[in-house]
């Protein structure tokens, strides 16, 4: 037990009850120093869970969601498949940043798979009525919610296999840890 000092330790007497608030306890796991590589391994550890049980189950669900509707819009709106086709796998040339390594790769993948982009295509073609940006918008969408739902979330820098839905193992299935 620290010492308290004279008055303070006689104020508080030697009783157990106040142990619990003067005792000092060992530090954490995560208050102790790491090197930089046990940092970064720590780091990937804590970023390799992402979302778990029924959080994941409902964002993926999410994504079937999105990619349903989106599909259904497309069909709807009657832009032709031929460019249905050849636009859909476009924003997985994102992978190509991993060229450049994980933290650049994965900084390219998740701007073309945020909705964020798809969401201003779509109020471009809306509010100027442009019926590229309103078909580019439906095939993005339908691309992000197809991902998502098979699970490749959005990459963390420690790694492809690193996504806010879990740790990705083999064809989009997250790992049971």
């Amino acid at each position: 037990m620290a010492d308290l000092g004279p008055s303070l330790g006689r104020s508080l007497g030697s009783s157990s009850r106040f142990m619990p608030f003067v005792a000092r306890r060992p530090p954490l796991a995560s208050e102790q120093h790491l090197w930089a590589s046990e940092a970064a391994s720590a780091a990937a550890r804590e970023q390799a869970l992402g979302a778990t049980g029924s959080v994941r189950t409902l964002l993926r669900a999410e994504g079937a969601v999105v990619f349903g509707v989106a599909l259904v819009a497309y069909a709807q709106f009657g832009a032709g498949w031929g460019m249905f086709a050849l636009w859909l796998l476009a924003p997985d040339l994102s992978l190509l940043g991993y060229l450049a390594g994980p933290r650049v790769g994965a900084a390219l993948y998740n701007a073309a798979h945020s909705y964020a982009g798809p969401a201003l295509l779509l109020a471009l073609g809306v509010l100027a009525p442009m019926p590229w940006a309103l078909a580019g918008g439906l095939i993005w969408l339908t691309h992000i919610g197809l991902d998502r739902a098979l699970g490749y979330g959005l990459k963390y820098a420690a790694g492809f296999a690193f996504t806010h839905l879990g740790r990705i193992g083999r064809i989009g299935r997250a790992d049971p840890w």
